[in-house]
């Protein structure tokens, strides 16, 4: 058994990265044409009262964040689709129901005016209520359809003040769609309680959070994350796992997106011809909060249940992410015939975990997943025990057991005629 350890920087942003290394766009894993869709970016901009406070570089948060913005259009890559909606902007009463449904699409996502976008941020004054959780449904609508890669940069100096509509569980529901849509967040002159939403909504998604102190790191952030938009690494493909090997879900090389909850099996399906080795490996991702002690198990068996190999990974405190992997040589069938077709093995995938979490933590949507599966040509002299069938070693164990045996009766034997000696002696 080979067990190999990925550390991964977020929400399973280095996981997908390494698959742009390990797969060409040919083989992706859905066999899609490689026609390549325009990236979506929707800029989400806080304008709630709060936006007045003036300690950025002595301007007021607002008019930082203005100024960034006209620095961001005018750097957005051509190939970029651009949208921008707002939070808080309209409303300035105090009703709260009314404040909650503040948020509208200031400028829809598509090719960009640059002129026509600036006007319309130049008209933007502190105003309301900071509806983040309704503001983050309404950019995920704004950038359906299509299957280019898809960003939402949320830019706010406050928590949402309008729960029970958590921002968080809403970041995971837009997650478990399987849309493949990153949040990043971005919080200026963020308090404690501000930090910790925006970093769980940003892990929820893969996405990252920046805080940021002066108008100058605003504008290099957002035109960093909107560069990241126009240059994506691989889109994981959105599968489902079943509770049992027989109907689980027949996968190829590529790299795919699941969900599983706390304490969760789920299995997959890969079909191994004879001279292929089967690489693959799991991460699952820690989106919320989770008790100590917790690990990840991927076991490749045969249809019957039979275990061939196993890859595990154990953990004791924080973490993002926790991955293992296996490796399982299929050896050439010597003496078959050039004009027959080799028939395939299929072998069954368990993804499990051990992870539990406090009772006031939501279970549902289930924990982010990424399997990568590779299927190159085996090695000529595998030295992988699974090669030789021998499963977790329990032959192996066996043959230790015996050796163990015979050395303990050879012994025995010497002893005995050491002793009839020393007596006759």
């Amino acid at each position: 058994m080979i067990t190999r350890k990925r550390l991964a920087v977020g929400a399973c942003g280095l996981l997908a990265a390494l698959a742009v290394g390990l797969f060409p766009a040919s083989a992706t894993a859905a066999d899609e044409p490689t026609a390549k869709e325009p990236p979506k970016v929707d800029l989400v901009l806080d304008v709630s009262g709060s936006m007045r406070a003036n300690d950025i570089d002595g301007q007021t948060r607002m008019a930082a964040a203005k100024q960034a913005f006209n620095e961001v259009i005018d750097a957005v890559p051509a190939e970029v689709r651009l949208g921008i909606r707002t939070l808080g902007a309209d409303y300035p009463g105090d009703d709260r129901a009314t404040g909650c449904k503040d948020t509208k699409q200031l400028y829809a996502v598509g090719p960009l005016d640059r002129t026509e976008a600036k006007t319309a941020v130049a008209t933007l004054a502190p105003t309301g209520w900071t509806p983040i959780g309704p503001a983050l449904l309404g950019a995920a609508q704004d950038l359906e359809g299509g299957n280019g890669s898809k960003r939402i940069v949320l830019i706010t100096d406050g928590e949402d003040t309008c729960a029970p509509l958590d921002p968080c569980e809403v970041a995971r529901d837009i997650a478990a769609k399987g849309i493949h849509l990153v949040i990043d967040t971005l919080g200026l002159v963020p308090d404690a309680k501000t930090r910790a939403q925006l970093t769980c909504i940003a892990e929820a998604t893969g996405g990252t959070y920046t805080s940021v102190q002066h108008k100058a790191d605003l504008s290099k952030r957002v035109k960093q994350l909107v560069d990241r938009a126009a240059d994506p690494v691989v889109n994981p493909v959105a599968t489902e796992g079943a509770k049992q090997c027989e109907g689980a879900p027949p996968l190829k090389a590529g790299l795919y997106s699941d969900r599983e909850t706390f304490g969760e099996h789920r299995w997959y399906r890969v079909d191994v011809l004879p001279g292929q080795e089967l690489r693959a490996s799991v991460s699952i991702g820690a989106d919320r909060a989770v008790n100590n002690d917790y690990g990840v198990l991927l076991r490749a068996t045969t249809v019957h249940g039979r275990e061939i190999v196993r890859g595990s990974e154990a953990g004791d405190g924080r973490t993002d992410v926790l991955s293992t992997g296996l490796r399982y040589p299929k050896a050439e069938i010597d003496g078959l015939d050039s004009d027959t077709k080799p028939v395939p093995e299929t072998v069954c995938l368990q993804v499990s975990n051990s992870f539990s979490a406090p009772a006031s933590v939501k279970t549902t949507p289930g924990m982010p997943v990424e399997l990568t599966i590779d299927l190159v040509d085996g090695p000529d002299e595998a030295s992988d025990v699974a090669a030789f069938g021998l499963g977790r070693g329990w032959w192996l164990l066996a043959v230790l057991a015996l050796a163990g045996l015979l050395a303990g009766l050879v012994w025995g034997w010497i002893s005995r005629w050491r002793i009839s000696v020393w007596r006759t002696n």
